[in-house]
């Protein structure tokens, strides 16, 4: 849940940061990709899609969606019960267990208890928001994971005591398409108008997936479509190459601490005496524009 008692920093919601993130715990040949609206044509390019993550506001009487299940399933799916962490983390570890994650990393949160595994998991935290300073009653969001298991669906919500069975995929139908309506059903809960969602899905890394397209169709006999393709395959290789740049330089600039530039620059403008009326400058600013 995105919010906590003071003791523990929110990290910011954002393909870029967990698509580093998950790398440095040990899960390789995944990235995480932002998806804008619940339309089929949103997931075709990304297929596969390995588990969604879905953010909402949290409202306390908030019904359960399947049965928790507590048989030999949990043997193939990984959970952990939220314990004052961020939960988005282990949703999208547990999303990535098969292929991807790192097993040591596994074994190791299998042996630990509750307080120890959250412990553990803080220190490699590297992308965190101060939430400190947070009103008490600010809304409060939460993050919960979606993902196909053996022909059936699963909800992960670390508010759960295990992993949610929404019931099975039904024959020659992608699972995106069976999750839809359980996502929708969800935002329907709230009043129109809304915004405050977001979705996010694990995929297999894209840059990877063109690489290994581009090498097969150098392989085989060139005909203009292959040569087309592999026009557009190269066009998305450097569009993913800029992009995973553009994340890079953003998480530099995320983990880079810029309290004491600022508290010099504000130094500078009290001893110019222009720190007080660029303060009132600004709030005449902020009331007008209410």
């Amino acid at each position: 849940m995105s919010y906590n008692d003071g003791s523990w920093c929110l990290i910011e919601s954002d393909p870029g940061v967990f698509s580093e993130l998950i790398k440095e715990f040990g899960c390789t040949g995944v990235q995480v990709e932002e998806i804008w609206s619940l339309d089929s044509g949103q997931f075709v390019d990304l297929k596969p899609v390995h588990g969604l993550i879905f953010l909402f506001k949290w409202i306390a009487d908030d019904e359960p969606s399947g049965s928790v299940i507590n048989d030999s399933r949990l043997e193939k799916i990984f959970f952990a019960k939220q314990s004052n962490i961020d939960c988005k983390i282990l949703y999208f570890l547990g999303i990535a267990r098969k292929n991807f994650v790192s097993t040591h990393f596994c074994t190791i949160c299998a042996n630990f208890k509750k307080v120890s595994r959250s412990e553990t998991i803080r220190r490699q935290t590297l992308y965190e928001l101060d939430n400190k300073n947070a009103p008490k009653d600010e809304n409060v969001y939460h993050f919960v994971g979606y993902v196909p298991i053996d022909g059936r669906l699963y909800e992960l919500d670390g508010l759960k005591e295990g992993p949610v069975d929404l019931g099975l995929i039904p024959p020659n139908t992608e699972w995106t398409e069976a999750i839809r309506p359980v996502i929708q059903k969800r935002i329907n809960k709230y009043q129109e108008g809304e915004i405050h969602f977001n979705l996010l899905a694990i995929i297999s890394d894209l840059k990877i997936k063109y690489e290994k397209r581009l090498a097969e169709l150098t392989m085989q006999v060139q005909t203009p479509a292959s040569l087309e393709e592999a026009q557009k395959l190269q066009q998305l290789l450097t569009q993913e190459e800029e992009k995973r740049k553009a994340y890079s330089n953003e998480n530099i600039r995320r983990k880079h601490n810029y309290l004491p530039l600022i508290v010099e620059i504000l130094k500078i403008l009290a001893s110019q005496g222009q720190l007080l009326p660029l303060y009132e400058k600004a709030k005449a600013k902020v009331i007008n524009a209410e």
